[in-house]
């Protein structure tokens, strides 16, 4: 008798636990209601884009390729200045002429290299959410059955500037997304994803963030009605925390008006500092997470 009371009492204990952390989980994941409109830091089109890493070593090169230019023409002044002052009943016009043109030519090279500047042919495209949806995607075993976990919100926003004179000025800007907003099938996961996975139930994690740090494969002229493929590099921050990520895209460029396009990358959540809970029947998650941006983005009028 007391052995089965003993036994009785631990079952108890055991559910008692389990309906605590669900309940836990239900409360504190929340609604999954976005705290505010999303939005994303904007884009200057009129503002000299910044130089992005082929074209800084471009000019780091032509730099130092110019100065060392200089010191040899300045050499070379000194030499005929120092010629002319030991002997100057042998200094001829020629003389003078030829040093008038080493002067010029340290002057031409001395000029700063020229800057990418901000034209007409520059728009600015902002990602429309209402036709965009960022999608996460990760297989886990439910109740023994080897289940696709499929995350989806259109919580997102972020611009792009197409220099149609200039494509490697083009830009990307932050792209931000309401982690708080993804929904998959199981509203319990949702409460789970919010109060413990990606913690976006706290004002402090609610977004998730990528901040493009170079666009690789731009090429040399884009025109409309054309798709390209691009390797987006950059930093994105989950739950607070960034790592380097890379997002392969097709970016076509359907009018004027309108650009849109598809980005993905594989990431391994832990990298993130991100751990799944245990849940009954849940088993087996998928390490790896491919992160999925499909958008469309409207030119943004002056």
């Amino acid at each position: 008798m007391n052995a089965r009371i003993i036994v009785v009492a631990l079952v108890a204990a055991v559910i008692g636990g389990v309906v605590g952390v669900l309940g836990y989980t239900w409360v504190v994941g929340g609604s999954g209601e976005a705290s505010a409109p999303i939005a994303a830091p904007t884009l200057d089109v009129n503002a000299i884009p910044t130089l992005n890493p082929t074209q800084a070593f471009a000019a780091v090169t032509q730099v130092a390729e110019l100065s060392t230019q200089v010191a040899e023409l300045q050499s070379e002044v000194d030499t005929l200045n120092a010629a002319a002052q030991s002997t100057p009943e042998m200094e001829t016009t020629e003389a003078v002429m030829e040093e008038a043109t080493e002067e010029a030519e340290i002057a031409e090279a001395t000029e700063e290299p020229p800057v990418v500047e901000a034209t007409g042919t520059r728009n600015l495209y902002r990602i429309n959410g209402e036709s965009s949806e960022v999608t996460f995607f990760l297989q886990e075993d439910l109740r023994g059955v080897r289940t696709d976990v499929v995350g989806t919100t259109n919580e997102v926003a972020g611009d792009i500037i197409l220099d149609f004179a200039n494509p490697s000025a083009s830009q990307m800007g932050t792209i931000r997304i309401n982690a708080r907003t993804l929904a998959t099938d199981s509203e319990f996961r949702n409460r789970a994803l919010r109060a413990e996975i990606l913690q976006s139930s706290s004002d402090d994690y609610e977004f998730i963030e990528f901040a493009p740090t170079a666009i690789n494969g731009i090429p040399d002229s884009i025109e409309v009605g054309e798709t390209y493929p691009v390797e987006i590099v950059g930093d994105l921050t989950i739950a607070g925390q960034s790592n380097p990520a890379t997002f392969t895209a097709d970016v076509t460029i359907d009018s004027e008006e309108q650009i849109s396009g598809t980005a993905t990358a594989i990431v391994l959540y832990a990298d993130w500092g991100i751990s799944i809970p245990n849940a009954p029947g849940v088993a087996n998650v998928t390490e790896e997470v491919t992160l999925t941006l499909d958008f469309v983005a409207d030119q943004v009028s002056e």
